[in-house]
């Protein structure tokens, strides 16, 4: 491919995707349904992309998009109008992940005979919904607030669970001693390591911000820090994401960051605040690294495995839909404020994406061949998944008007 048609097949990319993005209120079609569709179409079946070329680089775009997605996940809540429906979101979270990992996993296990360690890995990658795919649905609906913190912080929590349970898998000797003791001393160790990172570094840098934001390109500053955060989270053994996210959530909600932003950058929107210039550019860039996230897995996935393994992906998939109504039916309680057509609302929500098949990739990376089925069954659940959300979302509109998406439709940052 010549260099003047590879730009002008990412031109093309980026106005399929915002097309895709903006029909989403009258089609019901997540986008990534369309972008790893299209990727499909110029790789494997137009073969216009050669997937060799972008096999090495599949995972570190996939956690470049996490990142910054999690990152605005945290400048777009404000902990002081929402705390009271945490509890809610948070009990939602645990209880599904735990049971569709340990579903997913005993299918695995029993259907191709793995270790039960390596079963339980492909479980916890499957495990999670993603706040790549559930943040900008709830932006483009106007979901009740309980909903969408509720929702939100299932996803969010669930991104968290499922790099953290991986990783765990990946690297636990069961003659070390208990996996629970293991897993839950480690998570407690990663999540104090991260948040003390991000609200020390969410701290000093709201302090600067004032002063750095009259500079031009404060923004790429602040994105580099978010890299760095990342990066020395990691190196610290702490959890990389949960820090990214601090970090949002520290800018989003220090006592007086808020009221100092609406003091800035009168030369580009003169009633633009800090906040939602820092809001808009994160968006911005999460929207074109998913983009071509998405589109680089329908073109490097080789789904022709599927064929061998599409009994697996069925009883995957009636696990996952189980865990997920068990999970709504035994948690619903706890949900304030919620309506039953909200509850219908959050079991159809189960997308599976970008964490996914990030995840997946990795498995392969540290297990070798006898995982290769795995990124095949992550492209096929997230597909599947999606559509889900595509059905229930046509039954609840069916069933209640007032959700209808045409009536809801959400903020024009969604990515």
């Amino acid at each position: 491919m010549s260099l003047t048609a590879l730009f002008a097949l990412l031109g093309g990319l980026l106005v399929l995707a915002f097309l895709a993005n903006r029909l989403f209120q009258w089609t019901r079609v997540p986008d990534v349904v369309v972008l790893m569709a299209t990727g499909l179409l110029i790789g494997p079946v137009l073969g216009w992309v050669q997937p060799e070329r972008f096999e090495g680089v599949a995972r570190a775009f996939g956690s470049l998009a996490l990142i910054l997605i999690l990152f605005e996940a945290g400048l777009d809540l404000d902990l002081r109008r929402t705390l009271r429906h945490f509890p809610g979101g948070v009990l939602l979270g645990f209880l599904t992940y735990a049971l569709t990992t340990l579903a997913v996993g005993g299918i695995v296990w029993r259907n191709l005979g793995l270790p039960l360690r390596d079963a339980m890995a492909v479980g916890a990658i499957m495990g999670c919904t993603s706040s790549t795919i559930v943040l900008p649905i709830l932006q483009q609906w106007k979901a009740r607030e309980p909903v969408r913190v509720t929702l939100l912080v299932e996803s969010t929590l669930g991104d968290i669970l499922g790099v953290l349970t991986t990783q765990f898998l990946l690297e636990f000797d069961p003659a070390q001693g208990s996996a629970i003791k293991g897993l839950a001393s480690r998570l407690a160790l990663q999540v104090a390591i991260s948040l003390l990172a991000a609200l020390a570094i969410g701290y000093l840098w709201s302090k600067l911000l004032p002063f750095l934001s009259e500079q031009r390109f404060w923004q790429v500053l602040t994105f580099s820090m978010v890299l760095l955060l990342y990066a020395g989270a990691e190196a610290a053994k702490g959890s990389g994401l949960l820090a990214v996210l601090g970090f949002g959530l520290a800018l989003s909600n220090l006592p007086g960051t808020r009221p100092e932003m609406a003091t800035m950058f009168q030369w580009a929107v003169p009633q633009a605040t800090q906040h939602q210039q820092i809001l808009s550019f994160h968006s911005e860039l999460s929207f074109l690294v998913r983009t071509f996230f998405f589109v680089m897995i329908g073109v490097v996935v080789k789904v022709r495995g599927l064929r061998a393994i599409w009994l697996l992906l069925l009883g995957v998939m009636g696990a996952i839909w189980l865990a997920r109504w068990i999970g709504v039916q035994l948690t619903s309680w706890s949900w304030r404020e919620c309506t039953p057509q909200d509850r219908k609302v959050v079991l159809w929500m189960l997308p599976r994406g970008l964490i996914t098949i990030v995840l997946a990739l990795a498995v392969v990376e540290a297990r070798g061949a006898a995982m290769s089925f795995v990124p095949a069954l992550a492209f096929a659940v997230i597909l599947l998944t999606n559509l889900l959300v595509l059905i229930g979302g046509i039954h609840a509109a069916r069933q209640a008007p007032a959700l209808d998406p045409t009536e809801l439709g959400g903020s024009p940052g969604g990515a």
